[in-house]
């Protein structure tokens, strides 16, 4: 890895704060979508669970995905530690791979029982902006990184892959879960490479096909290529109801209700 810890913090902290400022500051002056609710408690339960995650996994799991990227380096575990690329070539499939791999474990989320009682906490919110893209219960977060370590260990990713790919992940996640309004060209061009706001907004609707449908995070291409993709919501972006339909009211807002709702007996499945 030729970036030390420290430049790894900096790196990732620069990033969160300068996508995540600059997504903030578009929701004010060219929104989508009208608000259901307001800022104040969404925004507080949404970072108090943020704090919570960062703090459970520092405690619960002290190595992060980097870390095991080194340790498969060193002892010559997974494919590309059997493949003859150059460097370079390995870390861009190495990305590549990585993100199909996420797509897929958000596919489990969705049609897999268990897993949709902790996922559904991250679409209980009736509103999607960029802090949106951090509202995930901590079970989740912890069974995310435990599930790619299991895939840096398979494919004995680059640790500098590794690090690129979750600035990546991160970054985009509060990019396309943005309420920002892009003109149709600039979006239909973007979409053709990264998800954007308004194709991760068809994911969040409460209407169980468009809520099965755009998994994708960083590449768009996995949905059109395993055939998930949805391009307009139903009723259009302005009219569209964002959350789940069990969930119309101010309980998603509550941080003990989005903590214990994975243990809520649910009312339907997805």
């Amino acid at each position: 890895m030729i970036v030390s810890d420290e430049q790894q913090a900096t790196i990732r902290l620069s990033v969160f704060i300068g996508v995540f400022t600059l997504m903030a500051l578009l929701e004010v002056f060219a929104p989508k979508k009208e608000r259901s609710l307001p800022r104040g408690k969404r925004w507080l339960t949404n970072w108090s669970l943020v704090i919570i995650n960062s703090v459970s996994l520092r405690f619960l799991i002290p190595l992060f995905a980097v870390s095991v990227a080194q340790q498969v380096d060193q002892s010559g575990w997974g494919l590309f530690n059997f493949l003859e690329l150059p460097f370079w070539l390995e870390c861009v499939l190495a990305i590549i791979v990585l993100d199909m791999l996420i797509y897929w474990q958000h596919v489990a989320s969705h049609h897999l029982p268990v897993l949709w009682r902790v996922h559904k906490v991250h679409h209980a919110d009736r509103d999607i902006d960029v802090t949106t893209g951090a509202r995930f219960h901590p079970i989740e977060i912890g069974l995310s990184m435990l599930y790619k370590f299991v895939c840096i260990i398979i494919l004995g990713t680059p640790a500098l892959a590794v690090f690129i790919f979750e600035v990546l992940l991160n970054a985009s996640a509060m990019f396309n879960h943005s309420n920002v309004r892009l003109t149709k060209g600039l979006d239909a061009l973007v979409r053709k490479f990264i998800v954007t706001p308004d194709m991760h907004r068809v994911h969040h609707s409460i209407i169980v096909p468009e809520t099965n449908s755009n998994y994708g995070f960083f590449l768009s291409a996995w949905d059109r290529l395993f055939g998930s993709y949805i391009d307009q919501p139903q009723k259009g972006h302005a009219d569209m109801i964002i959350g789940l339909e069990e969930h119309q009211d101010e309980q998603p807002t509550s941080l003990l209700w989005s903590l214990k709702a994975p243990f809520i007996k649910p009312l339907n499945k997805q």
